[in-house]
């Protein structure tokens, strides 16, 4: 079975967008970055090294360092989809990453965002 088109795609075209939707709600590149390195693990150099060199959303997850372990509590929908459901653990990072920028971008703590 072929995978979705989104695990192809670039990471770097898609970074972009977050940071836009982000930022249209009045937060910043740092608190998307901030997201992504601590669902990831990546640091702010290997976020940067992961852009430049334009890889999927495929690599980009399985050279990720290290899933942050409170991802399950990462909870509700994106896309009228439950991402505590998706079954697919690539698609479910997708969604968690999804889920956590919505959030910023409706305006939620990042204590709350982090699950800390």
């Amino acid at each position: 079975m072929p995978g979705h088109k989104i695990f192809t795609m670039a990471f770097a075209r898609v970074y972009p967008m977050y940071v836009q939707k982000a930022e249209r709600k009045n937060r910043t590149k740092e608190e998307v970055d901030q997201i992504i390195l601590w669902l990831t693990g990546y640091d702010q150099a290997g976020l940067k090294r992961q852009i430049k060199q334009e890889n999927d959303f495929e690599t980009f997850f399985a050279q990720a360092p290290r899933m942050h372990p409170n991802v399950s509590l990462i909870k509700g929908v994106v896309c009228g989809i439950r991402v505590e459901e998706v079954e697919d653990p690539l698609m479910q990072k997708i969604r968690w990453l999804d889920k956590l920028v919505d959030e910023l971008a409706k305006g939620k703590a990042m204590e709350k965002i982090l699950r800390s």
